[in-house]
């Protein structure tokens, strides 16, 4: 449960610096690393409430999508230079 709110925590304050990031320089790769790691924050709040056994497969699919987002941001960033 700890682990599960202290990953909440960190991934909204990603979420934020991401948001952050594109509103200020119009970012794309960050908010698409910001939007990731908002995902990966709300299936922790599932967890937190007790949602992770019974929505296990929506999890996996939200959690790949999220890792996705993260993997096609940073190959724009390693694109871009």
């Amino acid at each position: 449960m700890t682990l599960n709110i202290v990953n909440t925590v960190l991934c909204v304050a990603i979420f934020i610096l991401g948001y952050w990031g594109y509103a200020k320089n119009r970012n794309l790769s960050a908010l698409l690393v910001g939007l990731a790691f908002g995902i990966f924050g709300i299936s922790h709040i599932l967890a937190i409430i007790g949602f992770s056994e019974s929505l296990s497969n929506f999890l996996i699919i939200i959690r790949a999508i999220a890792y996705l987002a993260v993997v096609f941001a940073l190959s724009r960033i390693l694109a871009e230079g």
